[in-house]
């Protein structure tokens, strides 16, 4: 009997161990606008450094809103991410251009506002 909890134990330590690395480092961003409502078809980049976020020049990712106004970025470093979000003439300039460090391996997620 306590064999088998000890082997059930290794194998569910092993199998949570494994779905740990697999996850990578990811955040999921949501754009809303100045009335809280979701903003569907906003470009959302990603910079590492504030001077490129400035140029708008070496973006790490960029990617397009869906119709729930949420982006996917995977594969990142667990930095913290100056973000440029735009849709026709409103941005996020003036608040909420960076985003804390990301917790590795982990879906982090975090809502951008334009106005």
């Amino acid at each position: 009997m306590k064999k088998s909890v000890l082997i059930s134990l290794l194998v569910l330590y092993s199998v949570a161990l494994l779905a740990f690395q697999i996850i990578k480092t990811q955040v999921v961003i949501t754009v809303r606008n100045e009335l809280g409502n979701t903003e569907a078809n906003a470009t959302v980049t990603l910079f590492k450094m504030e001077a490129d976020y400035e140029k708008e020049v070496n973006p790490v990712q960029s990617g397009v809103t869906d119709a729930k106004g949420v982006v996917k970025f995977k594969d990142l470093d667990a930095i913290p991410y100056f973000v440029k979000a735009q849709k026709d003439d409103k941005d996020n300039a003036g608040g909420g251009e960076k985003i804390e460090t990301l917790v590795a391996n982990r879906i982090n997620k975090v809502t951008i506002v334009i106005q």
